[in-house]
């Protein structure tokens, strides 16, 4: 008899009570009094805790003797996770990306449920997930090619005119990709903030660095062939937004951001955005509501590589037993945010 491995049994009853349905194909809740094993996101009345013993999968609950729920049908996610997977198959083989229909006809749901399923287990819509791998591909052909429309070919646009309209979304030119900024214009600024000095550095898209107790030289070191410009009347609203920001903290989303990581990376910072001012949330339940409940590593690593401290609130994040855990700016930063958002 096999338990669920490696996952916090607190967070698999929360995600139970939640009805979670990111953590479905993480485990089974086996209810031992009724001899079923269920998705976690089962609709039925929640049974005791003392009831319930979680099971990494199907087969681990019917060595235990139980048998799957004819009401949420655990056993079908098995058919699910092979859709996806054909999909994705589908989407990396393809030249232009397959339309949703034919995606969904091919495994045999309707197009909505599909999109629901997809979205589920990568985090991503199909159309997202295409334009994600065609952009990543884009950042490898750029590091390889010998000029940029070369490079738009290797990735598999079409044209490049479908390339430069999904490029808005990425904020630097093309090339910057490569040449550490090169052609790109930033702004930047080191204020006193009462949490320290802030390094503030911004494109014509929006914020491309925020951090603390940094300088010119480590903003160099990230964008060595940028030009940087320091100060300026143009940036000077925008710099008042984001101090603002830190010093009276709460929501952000007015600030344009530009920032660009994968498709998982991205899909973490939408979470960490999401995340109310004075709440938390833990690495395993970012990691869940993405879709990928097995990633809790990743997803610290993701929330890691964030460059725009505070305006995508990685400091919301703490472990499952409600310490802090870590950040790249230090413990009291952090705790000097939350406290602030707290109150």
């Amino acid at each position: 008899m096999t338990d669920a491995p490696t996952l916090d049994q607190q967070a698999c009853w929360q995600a139970v009570l939640a009805r979670d349905r990111a953590w479905d194909g993480v485990f089974v809740t086996g209810v031992l009094t009724t001899g079923i094993y269920c998705r976690p996101s089962c609709p039925a009345r929640h049974p005791a805790r003392g009831n319930v013993q979680f099971f990494a999968d199907g087969a681990a609950a019917r060595d235990a003797g139980l048998r799957a729920c004819l009401r949420c049908r655990p056993d079908d996610l098995a058919r699910d996770a092979q859709a996806v997977a054909t999909a994705i198959a589908a989407i990396k083989d393809a030249e232009d990306a397959p339309r949703l229909e034919q995606l969904a006809a091919q495994a045999g749901y309707s197009p909505a449920h599909f999109q629901k399923l997809f979205t589920r287990h990568t985090g991503l819509s199909p159309a997202a997930y295409a334009r994600a791998l065609r952009q990543r591909r884009m950042g490898e052909a750029l590091s390889e090619a010998d000029s940029v429309t070369e490079a738009i070919h290797a990735a598999g646009y079409g044209a490049p005119s479908r390339f430069y309209a999904e490029s808005e979304r990425l904020g630097m030119a093309p090339s910057a990709w490569r040449n550490g900024g090169a052609g790109v214009t930033i702004r930047w600024a080191q204020v006193p903030t009462s949490l320290g000095p802030m390094l503030v550095a911004a494109t014509d898209k929006g914020v491309c660095r925020l951090s603390f107790g940094e300088g010119e030289a480590a903003l160099r070191q990230r964008f060595p062939r940028a030009t940087l410009v320091a100060g300026g009347a143009d940036f000077a609203a925008l710099l008042d937004d984001v101090i603002a920001a830190v010093e009276v903290p709460g929501r952000a989303d007015h600030i344009p951001i530009d920032v660009a990581g994968t498709a998982f990376q991205e899909a973490v910072w939408r979470q960490l955005r999401a995340i109310p001012p004075g709440e938390t949330r833990s690495y395993a339940q970012i990691a869940a509501a993405v879709g990928k409940p097995g990633a809790v590593r990743a997803t610290g690593s993701a929330n890691g590589a964030n460059h725009v401290s505070v305006l995508i609130p990685c400091h919301r994040v703490v472990r499952t037993d409600g310490s802090l855990g870590g950040y790249a700016w230090g413990l009291e930063i952090k705790q000097a945010l939350l406290e602030r958002e707290r109150r």
